[in-house]
């Protein structure tokens, strides 16, 4: 196979941007769309963006989406029409949101990660296996920290942790959710997950897990230091994906850990 063909949503974004540099510096990937959910006057790397439209996003193999929700959804529309494959790294989505990206993974592949860094990802691998070999007298929470432009919290990274020690305990992770603090200098650890973001200057992205029973603590961190990690590690979801069938999958089924 020759070059994959690339296309990128939100490409004004700061990982819009990012994954701009990444796919053009990238020698196996060309990047053949750009979209925006506004006009732009302007040609990036010798490309007009345009709106999600069917047009703009044909010649792609594969559409990486560092979005929002809504647009996340517009674009899965498209794709599934155009039968096209999608990495998305949008965070944010509803429980219900979650299940929608699902039933569109039944028509196309999607690899779907809060996280493209391959060091977050260990992390949670690890965390997983924290949880597991912990008693319930353990209890744990997630803190978080990113640059004051981020809008959501708890971070979709923070989340996918939290997912991980409900994992480990083999339950549901929306009912072990508890309290989301935002900037917070300290916050309790509870019966259920508590999660603290920060938001502050333009850090790119800090995430913590401790587990303590009161007489120790268990800390797992993670400091992320440029922003080209997540780009980078998406690009190579995009040529991992363009050779699978539909179906949904992660950064774990990338790295192959169990």
């Amino acid at each position: 196979m020759g070059k994959i063909n690339i296309a990128i949503t939100g490409c004004m974004g700061r990982m819009g941007q990012q994954l701009i540099k990444s796919a053009t510096k990238d020698k196996s990937t060309k990047l053949v769309a750009l979209t925006e959910n506004r006009l732009i006057n302007k040609r990036i790397g010798g490309i007009k963006p345009e709106l999600n439209t069917e047009k703009a996003l044909s010649k792609a193999n594969v559409i990486i989406d560092f979005t929002i929700p809504k647009c996340t959804f517009e674009v899965l529309k498209i794709a599934v029409k155009l039968k096209k494959k999608v990495v998305i790294g949008t965070t944010g989505f509803t429980k219900k949101e979650e299940n929608i990206i699902k039933n569109f993974s039944k028509k196309i592949p999607i690899l779907k990660a809060g996280n493209m860094s391959l060091g977050i990802n260990l992390l949670m691998y690890l965390t997983e296996i924290t949880s597991a070999s912990l008693s319930d007298n353990y209890l744990s929470k997630v803190f978080e920290v990113h640059h004051k432009h981020k809008k959501d919290h708890p971070s979709g990274t923070a989340l996918m942790l939290g997912k991980g020690i409900a994992v480990g305990k083999n339950k549901d992770f929306y009912k072990m959710m508890g309290k989301k603090y935002l900037n917070k200098k300290k916050f309790p650890y509870g019966k259920k997950i508590n999660f603290n973001s920060i938001r502050k200057g333009e850090i790119i992205g800090e995430h913590e897990v401790t587990f303590s029973n009161g007489k120790e603590i268990i800390s797992l961190n993670h400091e992320a230091f440029d922003r080209a990690l997540y780009s980078e590690g998406a690009i190579t979801a995009a040529k991992w994906l363009v050779n699978k069938k539909p179906g949904l999958y992660s950064m774990r089924n990338l790295l192959n850990f169990k």
